[in-house]
């Protein structure tokens, strides 16, 4: 049975990230669940600015502070990595 309360958690941080990275041509729908958020590959193509907005973001929303830079990377990798870092909190 697929978890409804991580399915809401994981289109609240697309909406966050669309707007906190100003990517308004963007939908969170637009946004697949595995793809990486990162990178010349990623669809969003998000920078390591943009990962610090992000990182305040996910702070204040939900009290969660990443201060190692190189586990952000792989707990920001996908959408759904960054929702089973939120959730394990």
């Amino acid at each position: 049975m697929p978890n409804a309360h991580f399915d809401v958690l994981k289109y609240e941080l697309k909406a966050l990230i669309l707007k906190e990275c100003d990517k308004e041509e963007f939908s969170p729908e637009d946004i697949d669940d595995d793809a990486p958020l990162f990178g010349s590959d990623a669809p969003l193509q998000l920078d390591s600015m943009d990962a610090l907005q992000i990182s305040m973001a996910l702070k204040e929303k939900y009290g969660v502070e990443i201060t190692d830079s190189k586990k952000i990377r792989s707990i920001m990798s996908s959408i759904t990595t960054l929702t089973h870092f939120i959730e394990a909190r």
